[in-house]
């Protein structure tokens, strides 16, 4: 078996557990080193049929992790099938052989960037053989398990952007936790070293140790809005769990709890702020309002415009005395002015609501892209990363381009779904904007062009995100802006979730309280597997050891053996820090 390719197989088995962060050193060591190979040794493709599954399916797994990892790798290194008409062919009339093949090469393409038409070739070729996969699971030497077919139908069904990664650790821990690496017809090899028992055991308590923090900040959370009477306003959508949950879930990363409560804190207000101007507050009572934001005084204000503007006041003042001390002089001037900013765009939209004023394209966008609020998330709970996003970035003037992609995607995605709601209200939509400027076309069409805008942003936002050298914003930063869209793209990607009482009901309970399914599953129907054994010391392992459970952390021979896990125990989560440290080891 290519060792190379057990080592990428690991990397992205301890990935989709959940556990990367505690293996970040031994991931990026063996991803440095395979892309310093792939640039020196630039292999050719095989023209075996035996060997084509493992090269395409070793290429794409390769292309996806590098590209992740902000490597650049080019799109060839895994289209070169779609350049040989022998090759699809045979591929078309063998698809069984090439399922799992097509998988890894369909999860790959969700990493597209601008003018990648290869890429979207690709796609569409792993598509289209995933779902004739679904329909022809016939009994073949080699038979897809229905689970695996539920693999391949959620992947198709919910893109890779609209998922929450907390919550796709769990399926892959739950539902897919038998990963056998299938290539060809006649070959069925299992990597022993990623059904390795004490890797699952430590994602199953990883995962459990994150739901533990999770319900008590959402109970700390809920708590402060109680306190402010953000809960019990009487108007308007109470959010609380929702905002915290998408925020969470959203980020797989080992953030730290203030940059979670900050954002959830943030969206809370949002919330109850949009629907005061939407339906609740008078003209009047907008523009005192507005007025006070502008001036950050809120005296003269009554009502529910005082509260707004009191919890908005008192979270400014929070993020301000949290930062470090040189940086605080800036920063609070600044988060004010993000704050400003959005609630005149709301202002604006209620003026035109209210005097029936129709803007054209650009400028509805300029005002929309400011009021759906995800720059109001995301650059405040930056300035609590390690790195921290650069200060001068968060004056509205100078936001980066990744910032203003964020900010445009996610009012375009909010606007696909929520146009009937709005154009009921009297709101201006981006979809009814289009409709209005072609009257002859259909409501579909004016979704489908809006739609086509979001997927052309997205790719340049992965750009921005993944790859250096576009905007001067630490790696944190960046992955905070992917969370927030991966959030806002699970809310909005084939209805309007946030606006539902029900929804999401069942995901917030398997992210935050509901304790992992330990149940065994079959991945794949067994076979006899024709390679023959190897001999012992070509056995690639892996282990993963807690440093309170081996207590010996530099110890290659400790390493080696069998790992013991201790039992995580947990009084007060909140204040709790268990170190851990773990290692890949190959022998």
């Amino acid at each position: 078996m290519d060792e190379e390719l057990i080592k990428l197989g690991m990397v992205d088995r301890v990935q989709r557990l959940g556990l990367a962060e505690h293996f970040n050193e031994e991931i990026e060591k063996i991803l440095a080193k395979i892309y310093k190979d792939q640039k020196n040794h630039k292999a050719k493709p095989g023209k075996t049929n035996t060997l084509l599954p493992i090269k395409l399916y070793k290429d794409s797994l390769t292309f996806r992790l590098l590209r992740m990892q902000g490597y650049e790798v080019n799109p060839g290194n895994m289209c070169w099938f779609l350049n040989d008409a022998e090759i699809l062919k045979h591929m078309e009339e063998n698809f069984e052989q090439f399922i799992i093949v097509m998988y890894s090469v369909y999860t790959a393409t969700d990493l597209l960037f601008p003018g990648e038409y290869e890429l979207e070739k690709a796609r569409e070729f792993a598509k289209r053989m995933l779902e004739r996969s679904i329909k022809r699971n016939k009994d073949h030497n080699f038979v897809l398990s229905k689970r695996f077919q539920n693999v391949i139908k959620h992947e198709l069904k919910f893109p890779w952007i609209a998922r929450l990664d907390h919550l796709d650790h769990r399926k892959w821990i739950e539902e897919y936790n038998v990963t056998p690496l299938w290539i060809g017809k006649t070959s069925f090899y299992r990597l022993s070293c990623l059904d390795n028992k004490n890797l699952m055991q430590l994602a199953v308590e990883n995962y459990e140790f994150r739901q533990l923090i999770y319900r008590n900040e959402l109970e700390e959370l809920k708590r402060w809005s109680m306190k402010w009477g953000l809960s019990d306003m009487g108007f308007g959508r109470e959010k609380t769990t929702y905002l915290y949950f998408a925020i969470a879930a959203s980020n797989s990363l080992p953030l730290e709890p203030i940059v979670r409560l900050i954002g959830a804190k943030a969206g809370i207000i949002i919330t109850v702020a949009d629907d005061f101007y939407d339906m609740e507050g008078s003209l009047s009572e907008l523009e005192v309002l507005t007025d006070a934001v502008k001036r950050w005084d809120g005296k003269g204000l009554q009502g529910h415009g005082k509260t707004i503007f009191n919890v908005l006041d008192d979270l400014v003042k929070d993020i301000t005395s949290k930062c470090h001390t040189k940086e605080r002089s800036g920063i609070e001037e600044k988060i004010r002015d993000i704050w400003r900013e959005t609630f005149v765009s709301w202002m604006v939209e209620k003026t035109w609501s209210h005097s029936g004023y129709i803007p054209s394209v650009n400028e509805y966008l300029q005002t929309a892209m400011i009021s759906i609020a995800a720059h109001t998330l995301v650059l405040p709970a930056s300035c609590f990363l390690n790195p921290c996003i650069p200060i001068e970035k968060l004056k509205p003037a100078e936001y980066e381009n990744i910032t203003k992609l964020l900010m445009a995607i996610t009012r375009l995605l909010n606007d696909t779904r929520s146009y009937q709601k709005e154009k009921a209200d009297g709101k201006m939509n981006l979809v009814l904007l289009h409709l209005n400027e072609n009257p002859e076309a259909h409501i579909d069409e004016s979704i489908a062009y809006v739609e086509e805008n979001v997927g052309m942003k997205r790719k340049e936002f992965l750009k921005h995100v993944l790859m250096d050298g576009f905007d001067v914003m630490p790696k944190p930063c960046k992955n905070i802006h992917l969370s927030c869209l991966k959030a806002f793209q699970m809310f909005f990607n084939s209805s309007n979730l946030f606006d539902s009482k029900t929804a999401l009901a069942d995901d917030i309970k398997k992210a935050i309280y509901l304790p992992i399914d330990r149940t065994p599953k079959h991945f794949l129907k067994p076979l006899p597997s024709p390679v023959p054994a190897k001999k012992k010391d070509n056995i690639t392992k892996i282990s993963a050891s807690f440093d309170g459970a081996l207590r010996n952390q530099g110890s290659t021979n400790v390493i080696k053996q069998q790992t013991n896990f201790g039992k995580i125990s947990i009084k007060r989560p909140e204040k709790v820090h268990i170190p851990v440290r773990f290692h890949f080891c190959f022998i």
